[in-house]
């Protein structure tokens, strides 16, 4: 997979004159303000509508993934984001940039869900059971098979998207087990793949509320994690680190 583009940063504008808003404005001298800020390397913001169909995408693509794979039809995805191909391709203009996004997305709404949990719930039992369950709903199982070979795992936007996701989950963790609420034998790793394979539909089925059965095998799941343990686990605990070794 080629690596997507990045653009750069442009410095910051230097001040403007004032401007009276009182003053009626001409089509021309918007125009000409515009097209003076955009030489003077101005950024302009992007309007909200932009912004919601952006979000609408990456939405759309994530379960368009989930049911169909990384190679799922690019008309599929506009279709399911209510916007026309055009669009979609204004802000992803191919799918290797697409994917990208797609993960960088989900990555960074489980890393946010993962400290409002901790932040929010009153133990860290309680709060580990509302991460694991709202990943899920996250379709963080779908980036697995995304990150398949040709996938480009060493750009810098995901290896920053990755750390944060790997530090806020063994905070997590780290904070039940210190509690005495979390069995000690378990690491981020561990949880993490449990929360894939869990949550992830089985491929070419036509199972319907597999949300429904994906949350009760979560749940189960979760009650083995409480302390004190009733068993002793095979091999040794996973970190997000080992997965990522594994892996390469």
């Amino acid at each position: 997979m080629k690596r997507p583009t990045t653009t750069a940063v442009a410095a910051p504008p230097a001040p403007a004159a004032a401007v009276d808003p009182a003053a009626p404005q001409s089509g021309r001298s918007r125009a000409s303000r515009a097209s003076r800020a955009s030489r003077e390397g101005a950024v302009p913001r992007p309007r909200a509508d932009a912004v919601r169909n952006r979000e609408r995408i990456l939405a759309a693509a994530r379960e368009a993934f989930v049911e169909f794979g990384s190679a799922a039809p690019l008309d599929e995805v506009a279709r399911r984001a209510g916007i026309g191909n055009a669009t979609l391709y204004r802000h992803f203009p191919d799918r290797d940039t697409l994917v990208h996004h797609v993960v960088l997305f989900t990555t960074e709404r489980v890393t946010a869900s993962a400290e409002a949990s901790l932040a929010e719930e009153p133990d860290a039992f309680a709060a580990l059971c509302r991460f694991t369950h709202t990943a899920a709903d996250e379709r963080i199982g779908a980036l697995c098979p995304m990150l398949a070979d040709g996938f480009d795992r060493d750009h810098p936007e995901l290896l920053a998207s990755s750390t944060a996701l790997a530090a806020a989950v063994e905070t997590l963790l780290a904070a039940g087990q210190e509690a005495g609420l979390v069995r000690p034998d378990i690491g981020a790793g561990d949880l993490m793949v449990a929360l894939s394979q869990l949550s992830r539909p089985l491929p070419g089925t036509a199972c319907f509320d597999t949300d429904t059965f994906a949350h009760r095998h979560l749940q189960l799941f979760l009650d083995g994690l409480r302390a004190p343990a009733r068993s002793e686990l095979p091999g040794s605990s996973a970190t997000l680190e080992d997965l990522t070794l594994k892996s390469m």
